[in-house]
């Protein structure tokens, strides 16, 4: 159901300047989550921080026309652009989206309170989405931006709609509820849980009621007994019919929160006139949803339980159990926050939070922040370590990750404590050596490319596998400064790092795996399909998650024989994609398999030919177009005719030239050091490392290298394959690699010392070579070294 813009200004009561008046889909408050830039109205919204109207330039070039904005503009700087003009530009939105529900008259039911929201509609989708075609919310869009785009969704096939309305503080239900319009209304339960903007808990339950003020509530059910089992719980209740019969249901879980929010879905079912036995049926095959309560593989045999969003005690003593319900003879860590809810002094507070500890058997608490470090003393509770830290930055300083070990650790916080840093310590790899990256040299590799790219091609930058060994996040930074179009990743959890370190751009997955479905959407991540179970599986969970319109790329095979569609399935392909409202084809691609070979640029043309009459088909029957790319930095230079709409450069913005063309001059980006541990004095005959495969054959000097191949350097380099740099003069390895060091013959170099600085490559020493040595590739050596290895980073 798509808007002019001119409507749009009449809904919302906007002064408009209208250029080209058109049809739009999306609503975008978030400039990092532009997809489509063409049929996109961005509202720039004001917040405490940032103010959207300072990313209309970076939006406007990147292709969207059609702006909502409360202060003035000067459209001439953006020519072809349209603005609305209103007072509000959160007002505008909302009220937008509260004409859009009025346009239509299915049920829809509206969940507030203060836990289980999500997990109570998705659960209602689970056991309502064989009978209704239902848009919902997706994830937690449940705030006063995630309302309206949540709403926004709806469309004339949708029978039943689901949505979340969370609040902060006084007034906000009477906009969400004008947005919802609910005509079944669901409290879960008023906790403590963002209570900071209310005065009291009837002030805020009053406020959430709001929600029900047009709408009918789910009967009470009179529950007379519960039973918990290994793995599932029977729930029995008065029946609602004649308030004498039991009836029962059973779930697959076993945790208070569970129980609770199946009896709300169960009354809801009942309400809806659902027969008991159907009910019933449904229960048992519920699955769980992931939401706020995670659970992670930590460092050190560690199990994590990230629950760093809210911190009140109705909430804890959830997370408390689940904690229970998580730990098998392992210890038990509490990393908590202060609370900070009104309403009881501190005393209470923490005396509360003390006996649930006990209760729980928890071995150790970590109190951060002022108040809890002020109400409690080590010797409190003898029964349980405690670690007191006056803020998240003074616990991350004393941090040591030896002091985690074979445990689960419940990480339990207030938003503004940050504790998602306190997460990713407990997940974080260990660096130790070097690998020097000049940043200088990736845009200067860049804007040699770029001098060989028509103006109008874009770029996609392959940062996979750690950037070919030299950093993903660091590099993306650079890149996404200057301008790239896209990044390119092999993996989704690469590209979740790229989220985590701010990296906005659009980001491709190669190599798309089932477990990571919901990585690749809450990261914004865009994914390469290239198989039809893969295409089906992700449309089966964009279904479950009530996403549409999700940017996909297509792999077409063309000769590589690894991954990807052949030019036959475009037909099939075409039907699947039509069917389903899941996708958008973002774009589609395929990689050449000897791009650098002049021997084979009669396979690499066949290739081009079967891509390009591939693509042809797929977008005719789609009947929408998207972008083709299949050049790699090789054919950039060889095979400039092949850069289509987008070339994706790879290795050659690391500096290595895989065409060995010379037309470029490429820099060195990334140069490997270690030191020397030890110098030795070695007599005529004696040996070197492991099985004395080293034997000296005069009187030598061997010095020792902290590098081995547990760092990624290879073993077949050793006796005497291959060389280092030492004080500008080459030192042949002696003897073989071992695991964290190698030595090598200094004899004849003059003025050494212990510690001083080697070059294991680099520009003295060019990765080529040593990947010749080793008879390997760069991409091998480059992308081998070991996470151990420190990157450390410079501009010149």
């Amino acid at each position: 159901m798509n808007y002019l813009l001119s409507d749009i200004a009449r809904i919302v009561g906007a002064k408009a300047s209208i250029v080209t008046d058109g049809p739009l889909e999306q609503l975008l408050p978030d400039s990092r989550k532009l997809v489509y830039p063409g049929t996109t109205l961005f509202f720039a919204l004001k917040g405490d921080r940032r103010d959207g109207h300072r990313f209309i330039p970076e939006l406007y070039n990147k292709g969207v026309r059609n702006f909502v904005c409360s202060d003035p503009i000067d459209t001439g700087n953006f020519p072809g652009a349209n603005f609305l003009f209103v007072k509000d530009t959160l007002g505008a939105l909302q009220q937008l989206a509260s004409f859009h529900r009025r346009r239509f008259t299915i049920p829809v039911i509206g969940i507030t309170g203060s836990n289980g929201k999500t997990i109570v509609k998705e659960w209602l989708y689970q056991l309502l989405q064989m009978d209704y075609n239902i848009v919902r919310s997706p994830r937690s869009y449940n705030s006063q931006i995630g309302v309206p785009l949540s709403v926004w969704q709806m469309n004339e096939q949708h029978t039943l709609g689901i949505f979340e309305a969370g609040i902060s503080r006084p007034g906000e239900m009477e906009k969400l509820e004008k947005i919802i319009q609910p005509t079944i209304g669901i409290v879960t339960n008023i906790g403590e849980a963002h209570r900071e903007g209310f005065r009291s808990r009837e002030e805020k339950e009053k406020e959430k009621k709001i929600l029900l003020k047009n709408a009918i509530s789910p009967g009470e059910l009179t529950v007379r007994d519960i039973v918990k089992d290994i793995g599932h719980t029977t729930i029995m209740a008065l029946s609602p019919v004649n308030g004498k019969d039991i009836i029962s249901i059973r779930i697959p879980f076993t945790d208070d929160a569970a129980v609770q929010n199946a009896v709300t879905c169960w009354r809801t079912m009942l309400m809806l006139g659902y027969d008991n036995d159907v009910i019933k049926d449904r229960m048992i095959s519920l699955s769980p949803v992931n939401m706020r309560l995670e659970l992670k593989k930590g460092i050190n045999n560690c199990s994590i339980i990230n629950d760093s969003y809210s911190a009140d005690m109705s909430s804890f003593e959830i997370a408390l159990n689940f904690l229970d319900q998580q730990t098998a003879g392992t210890g038990k860590t509490v990393i908590l926050s202060d609370f900070l809810q009104t309403g009881q002094s501190d005393e209470e507070l923490y005396k509360a939070i003390l006996i649930l500890l006990g209760k729980h058997q928890v071995n150790r608490l970590i109190g951060i922040g002022e108040r809890i470090t002020k109400s409690l003393q080590p010797s409190t509770l003898p029964a349980v370590q405690m670690e007191l830290y006056p803020s998240t930055q003074d616990f991350i300083q004393h941090f040591r990750s030896s002091r985690f070990k074979e445990e689960t650790i419940l990480i339990k916080g207030a938003r503004i404590y940050a504790f998602e840093q306190i997460v990713q310590l407990l997940e974080q790899k260990v660096h130790q050596t070097v690998l020097e990256i000049n940043l200088n040299a990736i845009i200067h590799n860049l804007k040699e490319y770029q001098q060989l790219i028509g103006p109008s091609v874009k770029v996609m930058a392959m940062v996979k596998a750690f950037a070919y060994g030299s950093g993903g996040a660091e590099i993306a930074g650079i890149l996404q400064y200057h301008k790239v179009d896209y990044l390119g990743v092999a993996y989704a959890d690469e590209g979740t790092e790229l989220r985590k370190a701010g990296i906005t751009l659009p980001i491709m997955v190669m190599n798309l795996e089932e477990n990571a479905f919901d990585s690749i959407l809450e990261n914004n991540l865009e994914p390469e399909i290239y198989s039809f179970d893969l295409l089906h599986a992700l449309d089966t969970f964009c279904e479950k998650e009530a996403v549409q319109h999700y940017p996909i790329h297509v792999e077409i095979e063309t000769g590589m024989n690894r991954l990807g569609f052949a030019g036959s399935d475009m037909e099939k392909l075409a039907k699947d994609l039509l069917h389903t409202s899941s996708f958008k084809v973002q774009s589609v691609f395929s990689h050449l398999a000897a791009s650098e070979d002049a021997m084979q640029d009669k396979f690499t043309m066949d290739q081009f030919d079967r891509f390009n009459e591939a693509a042809d088909e797929l977008e005719k029957k789609l009947g929408y177009p998207f972008i083709r790319h299949i050049a790699n930095s090789a054919a950039v230079i060889r095979h400039p005719h092949l850069q289509l709409d987008m070339v994706r450069l790879g290795i050659g913005l690391y500096g290595v030239d895989s065409a060995d063309s010379h037309q470029l001059n490429l820099q060195t980006v990334a140069t490997l050091k270690s030191t020397i541990a030890q110098l030795k004095y070695l007599k005529a005959g004696e040996s070197v490392g492991y099985n004395r495969k080293g034997m000296v054959n005069k009187d030598s000097t061997i010095a020792t290298i902290r590098l081995g191949y547990a760092d990624g350097y290879p073993r077949k380099l050793g006796n005497g394959i291959g060389k280092i740099r030492v004080k500008e003069r080459w030192a042949p390895i002696i003897g073989t690699i071992c695991m964290d060091m190698f030595m090598v013959d200094v004899t004849g170099i003059s003025g050494l010392k212990e510690g001083d600085e080697v070059i294991i490559f680099g520009t003295q020493l060019p990765v080529q070579q040593v990947a010749q040595w080793a008879g390997t590739i760069p991409y091998e050596i480059m992308t081998g070294i070991s996470q151990r290895v420190k990157r450390v980073y410079f501009e010149e």
